[in-house]
């Protein structure tokens, strides 16, 4: 069943997800070669319940964690460890929180350090991608077209393998909702958008191709030849016209800007 948002309920939801946005900046600001992942995991909970929120990974289907850190070739739900982040790499770091009864959820991929001009083209088009399907959800479309907006960019363009296995999705009191949001399909196919649908769009985008595996934990999930991965994730309302945008990007961009240890194309 898909359950639509009332202007109340989208405006809990918003506030739910720009907590997850103002933790990714605040992640944005400290993150450097040398760090821990469970470092930033440890950081974000705090974050998160210091403002009087709940995280909603930790403990989600048995997930242990408050966020999930994906480094280089893990696509997503990659486990926190103790192996200190190194010059070059990148890293999605996916979150969510649970604030009066509502979930909000965002992920970001962060470059530390230099990267070369392949993975910075892979991070543009990734989030390019998230955009240009984030236009077409607008009531009177369909889950399709936004699934086709973002397949078309990526893979179609620029030969970028767009993984199957892993989907965006509704979301609202429960974490994951009908509809799935998948990141490849046709036009004019899925369930038709409606004002008031609250869905969270994530590309995941892999530089080669599009096949996965998953680790001994059951969560990390990998690329099948070892190149890199990147994931940019907002929540969204299907509103008429233009969708709306419920998370923030503006404060963890600014955040990168102004870390030294961290990529940003000029």
């Amino acid at each position: 069943m898909i359950y639509y948002k009332t202007s109340a309920e989208v405006e809990l939801i918003r506030e739910s997800s720009l907590l997850v946005s103002k933790t990714l900046a605040h992640v944005a600001s400290v993150i450097k070669p040398g760090m821990t992942t469970i470092q930033i995991d440890e950081l974000a909970e705090t974050f998160i319940r210091d403002h009087g929120a709940v995280p909603s990974f930790k403990n989600y289907k048995g997930f242990p964690f408050t966020c999930c850190i994906s480094v280089n070739d893990a696509v997503v739900h990659g486990f926190p460890n103790d192996r200190p982040l190194r010059d070059g790499d990148i890293v999605s770091v996916d979150v969510g929180a649970y604030k009066n009864g509502f979930h909000g959820d965002s992920a970001y991929t962060f470059a530390l350090g230099t990267i070369t001009d392949e993975v910075s083209q892979l991070l543009e088009v990734t989030k390019t991608s998230l955009y240009l399907g984030i236009e077409k959800a607008v009531a009177g479309n369909r889950v399709g077209d936004i699934s086709f907006a973002i397949q078309e960019y990526a893979e179609k363009k620029f030969k970028y393998g767009v993984v199957r296995e892993l989907v965006g999705h509704g979301l609202g009191r429960h974490l994951h909702e009908e509809p799935q949001v998948p990141n490849y399909g046709k036009r004019g196919s899925g369930a038709k958008l409606k004002d008031g649908l609250v869905i969270a769009i994530e590309p995941m985008i892999n530089m080669g191709v599009k096949e996965v595996w998953y680790e001994e934990d059951g969560w990390t999930v990998k690329t099948k030849d070892g190149l890199p991965a990147a994931h940019f994730e907002h929540t969204i309302c299907v509103r008429r016209g233009k969708a709306d945008i419920l998370s923030n990007f503006e404060d963890i961009e600014a955040a990168e800007k102004a870390n030294p240890n961290l990529f940003t194309k000029n």
